[in-house]
């Protein structure tokens, strides 16, 4: 095939995560026209075998020795030697895992054609502090990639501002969804089932209270079982919180109400028996929930993050201020009203767009203004 080209990623591992559904998602469907490489920093991850069989996985793990002179050493050695193996050996590289220093490294070095994708609004992320900004994307060498591209157009702009560019090769590229498989998965069997005459609310996130801020979702559950509300709530997901959470939903008579499912490498079965997919954090990059609510034709309650207001309000469910009163609200609205889906989302058109963007970008073609 005269267009076939040699890509690579760089990531971290392929653990459950938003970040690594949409990067498995994106690399199985470009195997079918191009020849794949995939560099983690930890082989390991539930989604290693979801990969295509075409798919070269190599490992790439730097030192973090506590010598720091050792680990320099070793690192230097290291980079020495990818480099005389694959230095500019691939017609198109991206660090997909954003916070990801060995991929920076990667993926500058194997290709001169490059891009990092940012998958985090990092202004929020570092509580808008101007200089954290600056210092983490200068650590990992955003200024030396030919394109950065941001899940969002709000994270887009946050970092033109900082930087006071003007943004010729800055811009906004959303992630693949994978629908089919979605739609197929959905009906794998759970043991968990569906009470037709309570209201079920599904969060899929990491347990990260800094910014997931899932109290607001403990705090508005409260409220609502004072108000006699028939309601549950399934927390898909794991982390540092998550036994706070328990220990909060436990002191607050709410176990009931709100059921820790765990981490899950297939949570549609979860969404498929809720009623309203419902995000409550401070910030995000562009949440793959939302798109795979949208996929699975279920609303929306979200926190004004990412571009919620403009894919989000009015569309596909409600968008709120970052407030338990505001979130409880709209949870009480949802219970006694439900929500009317304004808008027919076309995951085949959606994906078509990411693709055709991402063509470009690998055949060095785009030029955003």
């Amino acid at each position: 095939m005269a267009d076939r080209k040699k890509i690579l990623f760089a990531a971290y591992s392929l653990d459950v995560g938003g970040i690594e559904t949409a990067l498995v998602s994106l690399i199985n469907y470009l195997a079918k026209k191009h020849d794949i490489t995939l560099v983690l920093e930890k082989k390991q991850g539930v989604f290693l075998n979801q990969l295509d069989k075409s798919i070269e996985v190599i490992e790439y793990t730097p030192s973090y020795a506590k010598v720091k002179f050792i680990a320099k050493c070793i690192n230097l050695y290291k980079r020495m030697q990818f480099s005389s193996k694959y230095k500019n050996q691939f017609d198109f590289a991206c660090s997909y895992a954003t916070y990801c220093k060995m991929a920076s490294f990667v993926a500058r070095t194997a290709s001169e054609n490059n891009a990092l994708w940012v998958h985090n609004n990092y202004y929020y992320f570092f509580d808008r502090n101007d200089y954290k900004f600056k210092h983490f994307f200068n650590s990992i060498n955003s200024h030396k990639f030919k394109n950065v591209l941001f899940v969002s157009e709000e994270a887009k702009q946050q970092y033109i501002q900082r930087y006071g560019i003007h943004g010729e090769n800055v811009l906004t590229c959303n992630n693949l969804i994978d629908y089919e498989r979605i739609l197929r998965l959905e009906n794998e069997e759970i043991t968990l089932k569906k009470d037709e005459n309570v209201t079920t609310f599904i969060n899929v996130a990491r347990h990260d209270e800094h910014q997931k801020r899932i109290t607001r979702l403990i705090e508005s559950a409260k409220l609502l079982k004072k108000e006699n509300e028939k309601f549950r709530i399934l927390l898909v997901g794991s982390g540092n919180d998550t036994e706070g959470y328990k220990k909060l939903v436990e002191n607050n008579n709410l176990t009931e109400n709100i059921i820790f499912v765990g981490k899950q490498a297939n949570p549609y079965p979860y969404f498929k028996m809720s009623d309203c997919v419902i995000l409550t954090s401070d910030y995000e990059g562009y949440p793959v929930t939302y798109i795979e609510a949208k996929v699975l034709n279920k609303p929306i309650i979200t926190t004004d993050v990412s571009d919620s207001k403009q894919d989000i309000e009015d569309k596909f469910g409600l968008v709120t201020e970052k407030t338990t009163k505001d979130i409880y609200e709209a949870m009480r609205y949802f219970i006694k009203n439900g929500y009317n889906i304004k808008e027919k989302f076309d995951p085949e058109k959606f994906n078509n767009e990411i693709v055709n963007k991402v063509e470009k970008i690998i055949n060095g073609k785009v030029k955003v203004y």
